[in-house]
């Protein structure tokens, strides 16, 4: 079973979340052919401190204050 992981920062509402899985499924199922009832999708939430690019934690980068 293809499981599809997507890493995110917290705070997207159920419908949000909905959508996502709905289409990370959609679209692996069209570039592959699997069956939708095949695919997973999980999703994690990660608080800004916890997630980093260059160095630094996203919540202290400075390109993002």
């Amino acid at each position: 079973m293809p499981m599809i992981r997507v890493e995110m920062f917290k705070g997207r509402d159920r419908d949000t979340r909905r959508a996502i899985i709905k289409e990370m499924t959609d679209g692996f199922c069209r570039a592959t052919g699997a069956k939708p009832e095949s695919v997973q999708v999980v999703l994690v939430d990660v608080d800004k401190e916890d997630w980093g690019y260059a160095g630094l934690a996203y919540a202290d980068h400075p390109s993002e204050g």
